[in-house]
């Protein structure tokens, strides 16, 4: 016996070698497809994300930075450690302070790391260390939904002058929101709405541009919960909201919320990248703003109804209990995050790992078609707003429901969309040639199939009491 033990043991790492050699294998015989199989996304992120490392360090230490808005970060900040927390007394070089208090909060650690802001040079490596966050959390993204062929990643990172400056040239507070929500559509896609919805809050709490993904997720919270269990999510995002502002609140409400929270704000002509072929009366008219929220809201209404619901559901049946609706719900997300982790993909069936594998697009899709939305209809977009949205564009693209939208001609859109926001200052072309970017991957979602029913066709799986152990 001790002799069969022993011949166990001596097969056992021939026999762990087994599968590592197959993959190498099947990837030296695929190697002309590593670019294009949503299978090797992996593999492709890692070997950028790598490379990034050193596209940042070389553009830290190779290009100049140029001041915009650190020290006005740094002078807003100064002015709470002194004592000052009434937000109509908050100012820097380039204006009033107009973010919510989350932002102050995290710019005052890093007012403190960088010696009272004095050293740029440590605060753009720590931007840097954002940059490579964001970009694991964006590839876990599109690792986990495997919409988009690998090659597409080169775009999403290395080839954007724009958003390496914006991250360490510029060290705008946009990326840290972006940051932020990044992560919380990582719990989304993994169930954890709780958790999802306080980071959610929070990077609102750094900009205010993060509410353009609330109509989706209020949307997604309605799908999955119903009315009476989205309100404590709702009342955490406002809690977080409350007690962050709780120092200013205190002394100021109404400067707080009015300078924090302006949505009626005014933008300046010179600095818009979307509307320059505008005339300037026209780009300040209230009345233009006013038709640019209308449609916006329409055109939000119009997906919720159309593109974002199951097919056969009512959209008033959200406001129901899950249980209670006439179309059932898919079954729990934790069921997905088993798949995942391997405990399932043995003994479930193909269609519950497809169906998995919706669910979690389908979330991301809500969400970034929901910022979209409000992009395409923005008032204004400056040039640091591009990482709005940047991250997403080649998800909503590959999501779209022209099939013979070739390949080549997506790279293009988003070659022109990169070109429109890297012409400085805008053109009347820019402008025209980035409405027309949007126009065309909006009609691209519209055209997208609605969701699939909640289990496969054919099939009407029940849920067993393993599965609701689960």
């Amino acid at each position: 016996m001790a002799g069969g033990v022993r011949r166990k043991a001596a097969a056992s790492p021939a026999g762990s070698t087994a599968p590592l050699w197959g993959k190498l294998r099947a990837l030296w015989q695929d190697k002309h497809l590593v670019l294009f199989r949503a299978e090797y996304t992996l593999l492709v992120v890692s070997v950028l994300w790598f490379l990034e490392i050193g596209i940042n360090v070389w553009v830290i230490q190779k290009v100049a930075y140029t001041e915009i808005d650190w020290k006005a970060y740094m002078d807003e900040v100064e002015g709470v450690i002194n004592g000052t927390y009434d937000y109509t007394q908050l100012k820097g070089d380039t204006g009033p302070l107009v973010y919510p208090a989350g932002f102050v909060y995290i710019f005052t650690a890093l007012y403190y790391l960088t010696s009272h802001g004095a050293n740029i040079r440590l605060g753009q490596y720590i931007f840097a260390v954002f940059y490579l966050v964001t970009l694991l959390l964006v590839f876990r993204i599109y690792y986990r939904t495997k919409k988009v062929p690998p090659y597409v990643f080169f775009f999403v990172c290395c080839a954007s002058y724009r958003i390496h400056s914006i991250f360490v040239l510029r060290l705008f507070n946009d990326p840290v929101a972006m940051m932020l929500l990044f992560a919380a559509v990582n719990l989304f896609m993994d169930g954890n709405w709780t958790l999802g919805c306080a980071l959610y809050s929070l990077a609102v709490s750094v900009k205010m541009n993060v509410l353009l993904f609330a109509p989706g997720l209020l949307f997604l919270l309605l799908t999955e919960f119903g009315l009476i269990r989205t309100i404590p999510k709702l009342l955490l995002c406002a809690g977080i909201q409350l007690l962050l502002g709780l120092p200013f609140l205190l002394d100021n409400p109404i400067g707080y919320v009015s300078r924090a929270f302006d949505l009626g704000r005014q933008f300046m002509f010179k600095w818009t990248v979307n509307w320059r072929f505008l005339p300037e009366w026209l780009f300040l008219s209230r009345y233009f703003h006013l038709l640019l929220l209308t449609a916006h809201l329409l055109t939000l209404l119009l997906f919720a109804l159309r593109r974002w619901k199951r097919p056969g559901e009512n959209l008033f049946e959200l406001l129901k209990q899950p249980s209670q609706r006439s179309v059932a719900p898919q079954k729990s997300t934790v069921d997905h995050i088993l798949v995942l982790s391997g405990r399932l993909c043995e003994r479930e069936p193909a269609w519950r790992v497809r169906s998995d594998l919706n669910q979690r697009s389908q979330i991301v899709l809500v969400l970034f078609t929901s910022n979209f939305i409000g992009m395409c209809f923005s008032r204004s977009l400056h040039y640091q707003f591009y990482v709005w949205y940047f991250h997403t564009l080649p998800f909503l693209l590959w999501s779209g429901g022209v099939k013979k939208l070739a390949h080549l001609l997506r790279v293009l859109i988003l070659g022109l969309i990169e070109l429109s926001w890297n012409t400085y200052p805008s053109t009347n072309s820019s402008s025209a040639a980035l409405h027309v970017c949007h126009f065309i991957i909006l009609l691209c979602l519209w055209l997208a199939p609605p969701p699939p029913p909640p289990s496969a066709p054919g099939e009407t799986p029940q849920t067993s009491d393993k599965d609701k152990r689960h």
